[in-house]
């Protein structure tokens, strides 16, 4: 004959089991969170424009940013035997719905270019000349800025407007009136 207390000895070990494995997973669950945020934080880029790193380059100096402006390209200083390459950049807005307001990309940039007032950026990059880094292009780079207030880019992304003219009529139009 089975006494009384035997199921309920039972029902203990599956409870304290049951408490285990919950606790478990817990642990597991904190630690792949753990993970994630300090490698999130560990990997952070902040997407900053050139008005908005100059007013912060002081808590921006060795961080890495990303920014983006355009080419002023009377600017642009090329080394093929060293592949050091400077330029400069002009603000332009990060809204899209401000720069299609705006009448769109290839009109903002070729305005950027022609203020004198537009805050700057100076970009060093060591790697071949891309093809399309010339007057007017939207350049996007991913680096570090300096004490001197100079952009060290580590990787460098342009987009040249005219040569996607034929696509956006309207927009063409708007920059050769």
């Amino acid at each position: 004959m089975t006494s009384p207390e035997a199921p309920n000895a039972t029902a203990k070990a599956s409870s304290g089991s049951k408490l285990k494995f919950f606790a478990g997973g817990l642990i597991i669950l904190a630690a792949v969170i753990y993970l994630i945020i300090s490698s999130t934080q560990a990997n952070a880029q902040y997407f900053l424009t050139i008005e908005e790193l100059n007013q912060k380059s002081n808590e921006m100096l060795n961080r890495e940013l990303r920014v983006s402006g355009a080419v002023l390209g009377d600017t642009i200083v090329y080394n093929p035997e060293t592949l050091d390459l400077s330029f400069t950049v002009v603000h332009i807005p990060a809204d899209n719905d401000e720069i299609e307001a705006k009448g769109g990309l290839a009109l903002v940039l070729h305005e950027a270019t022609q203020n004198p007032k537009a805050a700057q950026l100076k970009v060093v990059y060591n790697g071949p000349r891309p093809d399309l880094l010339k007057n007017e292009a939207q350049a996007i780079m991913t680096g570090r800025l300096d004490s001197e207030g100079i952009f060290h880019a580590e990787e460098l992304l342009l987009k040249c407007p005219s040569r996607y003219e034929e696509a956006l009529p309207s927009q063409a139009a708007a920059v050769t009136n």
